[in-house]
């Protein structure tokens, strides 16, 4: 700690502290403070108000420069985490690693962050691998910019000039379509081997290509991601697959090798020709329903990824002996706790994905009062779309996708007709009988 310490101080100044930014104005970039949130605009000018330098900062930035609406905004500032929380009744402190201060303003959530000084041995706590545990040394503006990852998040508007302050050319890579690494690449996956995945998801979202100086390292450097916790890796692939690019990022995750170990087993889902399709249609299907600004569910995509290797599983336990439904759910609870050790799960999540995991055999059942009471459960749609991934991807036929489909929208006569009639793999005039005298239930639910 001494040795440390001693090197702080007699430390040679860092080069990018002697950084001269490039100052580009309004009508160079294009962007207005009117498009930028109104709270963001607020915190940025208190902030001013009171002494500090203040600016929207990072993937704001970015992303109007690249003519995509922001989801979030970010605010960087020389104000201690202590100053802003002062300056702002609905705030607070949070976070171990680095300390930042959200800032409330009806169901607006701005997040405001001190400049901080580069990454350096002396000033950030690592493990072995070189991964930073904790960094809450602050420093200047031009510090701030060098420690960001890549130069397009290096970016930093100010709304009351309407200027973009730039260390790092990151306007000229966007302009170039380049995602380009701020520093050493291999230190800087070293440091944080989250980068990684967030190279491709930025590359993939963004459409940009790549430099060939931060995609290199990539592959030799995945074993890295071994040491990241689950909890901050789930959340990474959380923000991966509903980037509304799931599809072109994947497709990056194998060609860089990113994908080995991210969900275990994924590979062998990937490597089976049902599983695969599969796999596709519903990473698209998700795209799609993002790009149309629809709700999606991670329990239901987490569902379907890895579906096949429940399919696999529940078989062999069939094989051995077990009986059917208890093999499914030993079948799904092994699954899940294969990728506890990789990917944390949220319970929510997890009982989502094993309510849709546990109705498909009940769509198997056409009788009696089966029908009526799978129609009434809280996950029918999500269930029925599931089962219709199964359909297209060839795993079972349409027509038990398009029966159910009828049975939810039809009235009490027509569904005594669809139980009545006789199916293909139900030869049995007894079991045909007895489907001519259905239960009578008065309610209807929503159609798919």
């Amino acid at each position: 700690m001494i040795r440390k310490l001693l090197r702080r101080v007699f430390r040679r100044p860092d080069a990018d502290n002697k950084l001269e930014p490039a100052v580009i104005p309004v009508d160079q970039h294009g962007i207005r403070r009117e498009q930028i949130s109104p709270v963001a605009f607020k915190v940025c000018n208190v902030l001013q108000e009171n002494g500090h330098k203040a600016f929207v900062v990072g993937g704001a930035v970015r992303d109007l420069l690249i003519g995509h609406p922001p989801k979030d905004y970010d605010v960087a500032t020389s104000a201690t985490p202590e100053q802003v929380r002062d300056l702002f009744r609905r705030s607070r402190i949070i976070g171990r690693r680095f300390k930042i201060v959200h800032v409330m303003s009806g169901r607006e959530t701005i997040e405001v962050s001190t400049f901080r000084a580069s990454h350096d041995v002396e000033s950030a706590e690592t493990d072995e691998h070189g991964r930073v545990l904790r960094d809450n040394v602050f420093g200047s503006q031009a510090e701030d910019a060098s420690r960001r990852d890549f130069t397009v998040n290096a970016l930093y508007y100010d709304p009351g000039s309407e200027t973009i302050i730039d260390y790092h050319h990151g306007v000229a890579d966007i302009r170039q379509k380049t995602l380009r690494m701020i520093g050493d690449p291999r230190a800087r996956y070293r440091e944080d081997p989250v980068r990684m995945l967030r190279a491709v998801r930025l590359g993939a979202k963004l459409g940009l290509t790549i430099d060939p100086a931060a995609r290199t390292p990539i592959r030799e450097m995945a074993e890295l991601l071994e040491n990241v916790p689950a909890a901050r890796l789930f959340d990474e692939m959380l923000k991966l697959l509903f980037s509304g690019h799931a599809v072109k990022c994947l497709e990056q995750l194998r060609a860089e090798g990113l994908h080995h170990g991210l969900l275990p087993l994924l590979d062998v889902i990937l490597e089976q020709p049902a599983g695969e399709r599969f796999v596709w249609l519903s990473l698209e299907n998700t795209d799609d329903r993002i790009r149309a600004e629809k709700s999606v569910s991670p329990g239901f995509l987490f569902a379907t990824l890895l579906w096949h290797e429940v399919l696999a599983n529940w078989e062999n336990r069939k094989l051995a002996g077990e009986s059917p439904q208890p093999a499914l759910f030993e079948a799904m609870d092994n699954v899940l706790d294969s990728q506890a050790r990789k990917l944390a799960i949220t319970r929510r999540i997890g009982a989502d994905i094993k309510e849709i995991w546990a109705l498909q055999p009940r769509f198997e059942r056409r009788a009696g009062k089966a029908p009526y009471r799978l129609i009434e459960q809280p996950r029918y749609r999500a269930g029925w779309d599931f089962l219709r991934l199964r359909a297209q991807s060839g795993e079972i036929s349409m027509d038990l996708v398009d029966w159910w489909l009828r049975f939810a929208h039809a009235g009490h006569d027509e569904r005594e007709a669809l139980l009545a009639q006789p199916f293909p793999d139900e030869g049995s005039s007894k079991r045909r009988k007895r489907r001519r005298k259905p239960a009578k239930v008065g309610a209807e639910v929503t159609a798919p």
